[in-house]
């Protein structure tokens, strides 16, 4: 039996190689009572959708075994299967995504199966998340208009077991049972040589979402069966760089399941089933942006009102008691002046990192700070009868630093997350595996920064032991070394501390792959080249973020003012203003990088030596990019943007 395993992958590449650890690491016979059965015989393909951290170079250094195929385009999740699927020749292909592990033995428990069920056509397997839940989506029915509107109006979460809202994840069978289903995961999807020769390869007009409810639906009407087989586990680490409540996702989602309605309902079916997911989807994206919207706006709306509230209070007692007059300023001062001061505040704090999460007053001191002197300067330069009070402007300001001061401590006692003031205490974590390997990823973990590790070194873990370490140290995180512990007993450990009663915190699991200097968790990865990176002057950092937006606006505005100067000079006439309305409506930064991490740009950070631009090596180029991503300055962006200032 000779088993071909597909994995498009796209910059995941720590993920990537802990994927292929897993999968080269399994048991590739097949057993029956009377003894061996039959062998398996491994092929695996990646595809990389052009990524740039090296993951091309990762697989054909440590797994010189796995066939590559090296795309210089990202071209989907489809296409990138269809390529491998053409050259592979497996009696059976797995298509797995890069974010998984699996057991030692669940390549060999799928082949059992399809040796004793003829009519299966795809397999899907029960997953788990990094936190040892599991995902519901392992096993799901038909997308029916019933089903897809319960799914996405978000009723199945209030009936999660019933057979008819919950049809979507088909709640009503049982986790842990073999049942015939309808859709398989794209995580984990396998399929027979006799499936796939019918119903042809995974349909490309689907780029994202979607493929895989086509393709399970077309082995279904090629007269085979899907199947949801419990008794083989991965973890699906599913990573959350999506957002399901985004424009962007309403509208990849929408248009994949459009394609979909278009193929398998007639069309007036279509048409009403389209209206309905179109109604559903909006909905749900609309309320999620409401909810974000009044989220965002609470914090500084109660700024405003108690700074409000204060100043008009100041100003009242001021004028009693200095003025002898109550009504001594007049009522623009209190309903136009006063809330421009405490805009002009907010805004400088705001500029400041003084609304970023975690909470940090000293950006809240420093922005209000900065706030005052500017209103103090502005206020010189007004006319002596526009000048009201410079001691009223001074008590105002600090109250509007001393309240929104306290509302942060306020919100700290009442334990909201992101503005806790209290000492941040040393996190825990636990390491489970042998002494030797529970040493070297203690030393890996110390590089990191403070964290009090303890070690767990039983040979075979006892859930209810670990269970209670856990709780005895009040653990953050559950480190497991893979050198040492099966994967199989990594999975079963992670769903049974899962299921463990709800402690005061939620616990992190993570895994250390044999021999790696990185530790990978839900979404998370933590490697030795990154420890010294100054994640405050990362492009990452909320602040940073907000400046380079800051300056692509205001420099798109400044360059569409000086267009009748500059335009005759431009090397590139035809595209100054597309160039301009782009950065301008966010869809292009003025500098972007290769990676994912920012908006394409106009110019790159190789365009800071335009000279040497078209001569620098992909390698240093990638580096380049990296160090400007890591090391981000606005400085940096300032400098790229005057020295290309003629090439707009």
């Amino acid at each position: 039996m000779k088993l071909s395993v597909v994995i498009v992958n796209y910059n995941v590449k720590y993920f990537l190689d802990q994927c292929l650890e897993s999968v080269f690491g399994s048991k590739l016979k097949v057993e029956e009572e009377g003894g061996i059965c039959d062998e398996i015989e491994l092929e695996v393909f990646v595809v990389d959708n052009a990524s740039v951290d090296g993951s091309v170079e990762m697989v054909r250094e440590r797994y010189p075994q796995v066939h590559v195929i090296a795309n210089e385009d990202n071209v989907g999740f489809a296409k990138a299967n269809n390529q491998a699927l053409r050259l592979s020749t497996g009696d059976l292909i797995l298509l797995l995504n890069p974010d998984t592990v699996v057991e030692h033995d669940t390549f060999s428990k799928c082949v059992a199966f399809y040796a004793s069920h003829p009519d299966c056509g795809g397999l899907g397997v029960k997953m788990i998340n990094g936190e040892g839940s599991y995902l519901k989506e392992s096993k799901r029915g038909f997308p029916t208009p019933e089903a897809a509107f319960f799914k996405i109006s978000g009723l199945i979460r209030l009936f999660p077991h019933n057979r008819r809202i919950a049809a979507y994840y088909l709640g009503h069978l049982d986790d842990d049972e073999t049942n015939p289903i309808d859709i398989l995961p794209g995580a984990f999807l396998m399929v027979s040589r006799k499936a796939l020769d019918k119903v042809g390869l995974l349909d490309e007009a689907f780029f994202m979402y979607g493929e895989d409810i086509d393709f399970s639906w077309r082995i279904k009407l090629g007269g085979f069966e899907n199947y949801y087989l419990p008794s083989a586990r991965i973890i699906h680490y599913k990573g959350e760089s999506t957002k399901h409540g985004s424009m962007n996702y309403v509208y990849t989602f929408y248009n994949a399941m459009t394609i979909f309605v278009q193929h398998y309902f007639s069309d007036s079916k279509a048409r009403w089933f389209n209206l309905l997911l179109r109604i559903a989807i909006w909905a749900r994206a609309c309320l999620a942006w409401i909810k974000r919207a009044l989220m965002a706006v609470a914090l500084p709306a109660a700024d405003f009102g108690v700074a409000f509230g204060g100043f008009v209070a100041i100003k009242h007692i001021w004028a009693t008691h200095w003025a002898s007059n109550a009504a001594y300023y007049p009522p623009q001062y209190t309903w136009v002046v006063i809330p421009i001061y405490i805009v002009v505040m907010m805004l400088c704090s705001w500029l400041y990192g003084g609304y970023e999460k975690p909470v940090r007053l000293g950006r809240i001191v420093k922005g209000m700070a900065i706030g005052c002197g500017m209103l103090l300067v502005f206020y010189s330069l007004l006319d002596e009868s526009q000048r009201y009070s410079r001691a009223l402007l001074l008590l105002g300001c600090g109250w509007t630093l001393l309240s929104a001061l306290g509302l942060r401590g306020l919100l700290s006692l009442l334990g909201v997350p992101g503005y806790n003031l209290r000492p941040l205490r040393t996190r825990s974590c636990i390491i489970v595996g042998s002494a030797e390997e529970s040493q070297r990823v203690g030393q890996l973990y110390q590089t990191l920064g403070s964290c009090r590790i303890e070690t767990f070194t039983e040979q075979c873990p006892d859930v209810v032991r670990l269970d209670d370490t856990i709780r005895y140290y009040n653990a953050d995180e559950v480190v497991f070394c893979s050198k040492d512990l099966p994967i199989q007993d990594i999975i079963t450990l992670m769903t049974h501390l899962g299921n463990m009663p709800r402690r005061r915190r939620e616990v992190e699991y993570k895994i250390v792959p044999t021999d790696s200097d990185f530790i990978i968790g839900s979404n998370s990865i933590q490697r030795a080249e990154d420890l010294y990176t100054e994640e405050i002057r990362t492009i990452a950092d909320p602040l940073n973020r907000r400046n380079k937006r800051l300056f692509d606006i205001v420099a798109a505005i400044l360059l569409l003012l000086f267009s009748p100067i500059l335009l005759p000079f431009q090397r590139r006439r035809k595209l100054y203003y597309a160039h301009c309305w782009q950065v301008l409506t966010g869809r292009k930064s003025w500098v972007g990088t290769m990676h994912s991490d920012i908006r394409s740009g106009i110019f790159s950070p190789e365009d800071a030596i335009p000279h040497r631009a078209s001569s620098l090596s992909p390698e240093l180029r990638q580096r380049l990019h990296l160090r400007y991503l890591r090391n981000y300055k606005l400085a940096n962006d300032i400098q790229i943007l005057a020295k290309n200032i003629l090439n707009i």
